[in-house]
């Protein structure tokens, strides 16, 4: 697996954040949980605590509906 750091770790997270919000909000046939469930154990696996899991989920809301809640 390639290592990621400094910016680009916290670009990556953000997407798998984004991309994560953006497969839930698809529901029924086209959505892809198995991708779901992937991005959400990598994201388990990269973010090191609770503050910073919802400091990415805020910041996936801003980036998909222009408003943290």
């Amino acid at each position: 697996m390639a290592e990621f750091t400094g910016r680009d770790l916290h670009l990556v997270k953000k997407a798998l954040a984004i991309a994560a919000l953006a497969i839930e909000g698809q529901p029924g046939p086209f959505q892809s949980g198995s991708d779901l469930s992937d991005m959400k154990a990598l994201l388990d696996e990269i973010i090191e605590n609770d503050t910073e899991l919802a400091y990415y989920a805020r910041a996936a809301r801003i980036a998909m509906i222009g408003a943290p809640d």
